[in-house]
């Protein structure tokens, strides 16, 4: 049974096989956008993997080869020759689960592919970093070396610096760092199998109700390289914004980087809006072909892109996670424009979206009287109010915190889906932190660089205020706002948008829905919902009020006879008067 895929065989329609990624990529190949070329080994391998005691077959591992053959052809390079291939290998399960499975850049190196690629691109600081990377990536990723490992290596140069990280894997690993293509692609396959039963990526799939047994395809796609000039850069951008569902282009840019810094938020990058001065041409062409995109897949899209030396390649695209309030509003902009039908709109948006529209914000006379702290990046809608915690692990939904980091990683999920709202000092609207939080329906705030973290004295400083871990802070995503101590919130209303979409869903139902009400306030709020009648009532919580409850106490409370008669008069006009 075929287990790996050129893009040209496959297609959105194959997602469960191919995975998101792949499915994408190959649906992109069919209408002709400017990808970089790859093949996609299929989650079945990966199920066949876990059943052979993770172990890849002799039979796969032939029929990667193979392909690997074929992409050589299609691409014009060979691994480790005088014009040398370069991939990334990079994880693809049939649901986007963002930032947390594994992703290798620049596989193919060796020295004397080094000495190759100086020899094409004459920038030694270009091609000892892209080595320096692939390096510190594999032994991170294929052998599990803790990334700390190679944060204060001694060596003052970049060709210094890899041989004392290759050092590194020889002293943790007991065998020295592989220098054969085929050695390399076969482990990192296995390592990006293994991500699938990850901590975070287990993790991530429980907080989701995500399968288990769908396993992740393997993308193994020719490397184009953000950091090659000034004339390259790398980007994540939405179609629409993810936040607020205003149709424009939001995204962020890095110019002369790689994609991993922008998505792992390493370095804060620039708003989109850069490419319009430095790269007017580029600029017109992705807007272009992200909206073609969208378009052909009838959703708004989250869209990895790199520049090389004044090209773009479109390097993948997935529908774009979103605040509930960007949800309704993406989907009904997106049937007043005739993409989509008023049934499709109605189910691309998640009951709980709208159980999350009903969530509050500040209440304004309050936040006039509040002392602003800082101000960053309005990452993920809503607002949030908790004691300050610097670390994932020790983060509790009962006292309300709020998860304050350098940048948060995958390890961070399980703080992250605890924690009220996420601030993270590093990192832009399209970062791990923001991602994870909008598919949370949390609160963030990237970017808030005027915060210093003290992880020794568990403090935080902004400007003249330094606070400890436990001291409250308010954080508004719908402003990047940070506001010092706790800030009372208010109740959203039933705003006419929602008012309209509920509409659509009434127009359309083939189910009468009445509802669960106790109260005449009840009763009002299901009708503006559409509800036809009331399914349930319980009498007795009418009586709860203070001044009601009395009505009750004294037909319970009174003797037999003409007291109870009278209490029980005046009990039947009052329940006659609200029904």
């Amino acid at each position: 049974m075929k287990q790996v895929y050129e893009f040209k065989d496959g297609g959105k329609e194959m997602v469960a096989l191919l995975g998101g990624k792949g499915a994408n990529l190959a649906e992109m190949a069919k209408i002709n956008l400017p990808i970089p070329k790859g093949i996609i080994i299929s989650t079945t391998a990966c199920n066949e993997y876990f059943k052979n005691d993770k172990k890849l077959s002799t039979v796969l591992e032939e029929e990667i080869l193979t392909n690997i053959r074929v992409l050589e052809y299609e691409t014009g390079k060979k691994f480790q020759s005088t014009k040398p291939l370069l991939v990334s290998v990079r994880s693809g399960a049939p649901v986007s689960m963002p930032g947390m499975m594994d992703t290798i850049l620049n596989l193919g190196f060796n020295d004397c592919v080094a000495e190759k690629m100086l020899e094409i691109t004459k920038d030694e600081k270009f091609v000892y970093t892209s080595y320096l990377r692939f390096v510190q990536m594999f032994s991170e990723i294929a052998k599990g070396i803790n990334r700390k490992k190679f944060m204060h290596l001694k060596a003052t140069d970049y060709k210094a610096q890899i041989v004392e990280s290759k050092n590194i894997y020889r002293e943790e690993c007991g065998e020295i760092f592989p220098e054969n293509y085929k050695d390399q692609i076969l482990i990192a396959v296995k390592s990006i199998f293994d991500s699938w039963n990850n901590d975070r990526a287990i993790l991530y799939r429980k907080l989701h109700n995500i399968d288990n047994n769908m396993g992740t395809a393997v993308v193994i796609q020719e490397m184009v390289f953000g950091n090659f000039n000034d004339k390259s850069g790398t980007g994540v951008l939405f179609t629409r914004n993810p936040s607020t569902g205003e149709n424009k282009i939001f995204g962020e840019v890095l110019l002369n980087a790689q994609g991993e810094d922008i998505v792992a938020g390493i370095r804060t990058p620039e708003n989109i809006e850069l490419l319009k001065s430095t790269m007017p041409n580029i600029y017109n062409e992705l807007v272009d072909t992200v909206k073609k995109l969208e378009k052909h897949n009838r959703d708004m899209q989250d869209v990895e892109f790199t520049i090389e030396n004044s090209k773009l390649y479109i390097l993948q695209t997935r529908n774009g996670k979103r605040t509930a309030e960007a949800s309704l509003k993406i989907a009904m902009d997106l049937v007043k424009e005739g993409i989509i039908t008023k049934e499709e709109a109605i189910l691309k948006v998640e009951p709980a979206s709208i159980n999350k529209l009903l969530n509050g914000d500040f209440e304004e006379k309050y936040l006039k009287e509040a002392t602003l702290l800082t101000k960053g990046l309005a990452a993920s809608s809503g607002v949030a109010v908790g004691r300050i915690m610097f670390d994932a692990k020790r983060v509790k939904i009962r006292e309300k915190t709020i998860l304050v980091r350098e940048e948060t990683s995958p390890e961070d999920l399980q703080g992250m889906a605890l924690a009220q709202g996420i601030v993270t000092l590093k990192g832009g609207a399209t970062s791990h932190g923001a991602v994870v939080a909008r598919g949370m329906g949390k609160c963030c705030v990237t970017g808030c660089s005027e915060i210093k973290i003290d992880e020794i004295n568990k403090t935080m400083t902004v400007g003249k205020y330094t606070l400890k871990e436990g001291d409250f802070i308010s954080v508004s995503g719908h402003t990047g706002e940070i506001y010092l101590g706790k800030i009372p919130l208010k109740e959203n209303s039933f705003s006419d948008e929602l008012k309209e979409f509920v509409s659509w869903a009434n127009e359309l139902k083939r189910m009468g829905v009445r509802m669960n009400a106790d109260t005449p306030e009840d009763v009002e709020q299901g009708k503006a919902f559409g509800a036809k009648g009331i399914g349930l009532c319980r009498t007795e919580h009418m009586f709860f009020k203070h001044n009601k409850i009395w009505t009750i106490r004294e037909f319970i409370l009174s003797d037999r006879g003409e007291e109870k008669e009278k209490a029980l008069k005046n009990f039947i006009i009052y329940k006659k008067k609200i029904f």
